[in-house]
């Protein structure tokens, strides 16, 4: 009897420290800009600088008002046109003095000094071209929800990396490791142009980025910002589904640990301390 009450206590002090340790997670809100950006739909930290994509008219691309503005990572908006003429950017990632932006059918390079259009990849087959990310050999990934598929860009020349993912959206390489959100979870890219599901996501994923400590965080553009735990588990940090302030493609300080958060409809970008 006296086992058996010795190991339910055991049980018990694990899972209240379990529950203790999961229940620290949780977010402040630092700051949110003025109502002044042009539907942004993804946040890059850069150096001294947050890089913050603008779709301008999401029902009319070709009228090319969309761009990238930059804003200070205090929030002070420091450019709402530092790149124009895009169609509707999307998801981005920097390679040195380059800064690669999903547009549509094209994967737009920026030379970031200048502040100007190096030149554009394009993409056949009607693509909608939407995150970028670069691996730690200089090889950019983009993603195309349009297709379910992902391409890998060496130089100026793409290749097929993923297919049949629905919805595909946001993608992350972390180490040797490719990370990517469907319209139903978190799936890890494997080496046979498929991948495998690690997370299930209710309303989809738009944004992840790594903690470094293996979990990630997460948003489903409806309005939801998670912690997920490195063994699939999630927990909410951030719900906003009930306004206009969405939970677009994030981007995230590890240093600082500060989530910044473009709201698309919302105009905006919001930042929040995780705790």
């Amino acid at each position: 009897m006296k086992t058996f009450a010795l190991n339910t206590f055991m049980v018990f002090c694990f899972l209240l420290l379990t529950s203790v340790t999961r229940a620290q997670h949780a977010v402040t809100k630092l700051w949110q800009t003025d109502t002044i950006l042009a539907v942004p739909e993804s946040v890059l930290p850069g150096k001294g600088v947050l890089y913050v994509s603008q779709i301008g008219d999401p029902k009319n691309p070709t009228a090319r008002k969309g761009g990238v503005a930059q804003l200070s990572p205090a929030g002070k908006v420091l450019k709402t046109d530092w790149i124009t003429g895009l169609q509707a950017p999307k998801g981005m990632a920097q390679i040195g003095n380059l800064l690669y932006v999903a547009d549509v059918n094209e994967l737009v390079v920026v030379d970031i000094k200048k502040g100007l259009i190096d030149h554009k990849i394009t993409f056949s087959g009607n693509p909608g071209l939407n995150d970028v990310t670069a691996d730690k050999n200089g090889i950019v990934y983009v993603t195309d929800p349009r297709n379910g598929s992902a391409y890998k860009v060496e130089g100026d020349k793409y290749t097929l990396f993923l297919e049949g993912l629905k919805g595909i959206n946001g993608i992350k390489a972390v180490d040797d490791k490719i990370y990517v959100l469907t319209a139903d979870g978190i799936y890890l890219a494997g080496n046979d142009k498929t991948a495998t599901k690690i997370c299930t996501l209710e309303y989809g994923g738009d944004g992840i980025e790594p903690i470094g400590n293996g979990d990630f965080l997460v948003t489903s553009w409806v309005g939801y910002l998670y912690y997920v735990h490195a063994d699939g588990t999630k927990d909410l940090l951030l719900d906003t589904h009930e306004s206009n302030n969405k939970t677009a493609d994030i981007g995230y300080d590890p240093k600082a640990k500060i989530i910044y958060v473009p709201t698309f409809y919302g105009k905006s970008v919001a930042a929040y301390k995780l705790n």
